[in-house]
């Protein structure tokens, strides 16, 4: 358990997440090694169900209500990110701070690096008082549309 004050390291791999279970006493069965493996190795977010049909196509033998239990633990814990969206809660990795690109029409959710202009951050920190750690921005848009 972290200690009130503890800086808690930023998960950036799969081995990182990996070594956050065992700090939190977490059990690290072998399907909750698959799913972590899964999600470290796409870089979209997936559904549980996608996840499930993913990990069967590979061989692994895992249950649908193991799948589930599982991303609702290593979620809880902030080692993997759950996003909620109306057709349901998605799942991914946390790799970095970043920032998600919605596409409409085919409901992914993909992740992006984005660095704000340093004179942007300042202006944010001195209209809020806030000293800007980290940010998320969510942009929301439709596939093969720069075209038109």
């Amino acid at each position: 358990m972290q200690q009130a004050g503890a800086t808690v390291r930023k998960i950036r791999s799969l081995k990182d997440a990996l070594n956050r279970c065992q700090e939190l006493g977490m059990r690290l069965s072998r399907q909750r090694r698959f799913i972590l493996e899964l999600l470290w190795s796409h870089q979209e977010h997936l559904s549980a169900k996608e996840i499930y049909d993913l990990l069967s196509q590979q061989g692994k033998d895992i249950g649908h209500t193991s799948v589930y239990q599982n991303l609702e633990a290593l979620s809880s814990q902030g080692i993997i990110e759950c996003l909620e969206r109306h057709e349901g809660r998605l799942y991914g990795n946390f790799c970095e701070d970043h920032s998600h690109v919605n596409v409409i029409d085919t409901n992914q959710i993909m992740d992006i690096q984005v660095e704000l202009p340093s004179d942007l951050i300042k202006t944010i920190e001195e209209k809020t008082g806030i000293k800007v750690d980290h940010y998320r921005i969510d942009f929301y848009g439709y596939k093969n549309k720069l075209s038109e």
